[in-house]
């Protein structure tokens, strides 16, 4: 019996998948989100940080998890956690393998009782793998990457939420390929701290940091201070939450209008409707 709902304190949402416009709740009242991604193929310092925008958005702590170091040497590994460092993206970076359970035992550490967990990242990361290795069991099934371009074979269909032993409550997630977002105009620049430091200093409080004069942003771009391709991730994400918040809003009033209207058509049918004696 449900007695009562919790309010959301805080969520995890990204845009539907494909063209419907709407949101897609992921999870609830998550205290932190493990953002995974491994040290192969799919590292990418552009999906992180569509990542942390969603993170940002939902006011949930997040932390950077390298899965799979044992794949390269601790030379490469530390070049990865520079990479994220140099990108001024502000998170706990933790590497770890499940394989030869370097790591684990810093992660195991870092889990606290009655605290809710959420494992976001790609199929073939290896999320329903370090659950078993925090559980000590194979409890749930995993599947190896595809050789030939090694992405991963979705395992994991479902949200499920698993307590550990020492009473942390950690969500396991099935793989996104597809992560869009919507009205994240505030949370981006959250998470593009630095850029938005260096607006400040922009002559024009409008400015859009593509053509003005004084701009701050393109200042630092030409001194090498401020990452192009960074920049380029920072303005493509402000257009596409820009657009799907307009499309978003432009739904959500056509759609109050048909209601009107159909109200409106209810009102004068049940009035021409004959009187009972």
């Amino acid at each position: 019996i449900i007695h009562d709902v919790l309010p959301r304190r805080t969520f995890l949402r990204r845009k539907s998948a494909g063209a419907n416009v709407e949101h897609q709740m992921i999870a609830s009242n998550i205290d932190v989100a493990f953002i995974m991604q491994s040290c192969d193929f799919n590292f990418n310092l552009r999906r992180l940080e569509r990542y942390l925008v969603m993170v940002h958005e939902g006011r949930v702590t997040p932390i950077i998890l390298l899965s799979k170091s044992d794949l390269i040497s601790p030379e490469e590994l530390q070049a990865l956690i520079a990479e994220v460092q140099d990108s001024k993206i502000d998170a706990a970076i933790m590497p770890f393998s499940s394989r030869t359970g370097d790591g684990l035992d810093s992660l195991k550490q870092s889990l606290q009782p009655s605290k809710t967990y959420c494992l976001l990242g790609s199929s073939g990361v290896g999320k329903t793998t370090l659950i078993n290795s925090l559980l000590g069991q194979e409890i749930y099934e995993t599947q190896p990457v595809r050789e030939n371009d090694s992405r991963g074979r979705h395992t994991t269909t479902r949200r499920e939420l698993t307590v550990l032993d020492n009473g942390a409550l950690l969500i396991d997630t099935p793989g996104m390929r597809e992560l869009g977002l919507i009205a994240a105009g505030d949370t981006i620049d959250e998470s593009f701290g630095e850029i938005e430091e260096l607006a400040r200093k922009c002559r024009f409080s409008d400015c859009t940091h593509t053509v003005e004069r004084d701009c701050a942003v393109l200042g630092a771009i030409e001194r090498n201070e401020l990452s192009e391709d960074r920049y380029r991730s920072y303005l493509k994400l402000r257009k596409e939450s820009a657009f799907h918040e307009m499309t978003y809003v432009e739904r959500r009033r056509k759609d109050k209008q048909f209601g009107r209207m159909i109200n409106t058509a209810l009102k004068q049918l049940n009035k021409r409707k004959p009187s009972s004696t």
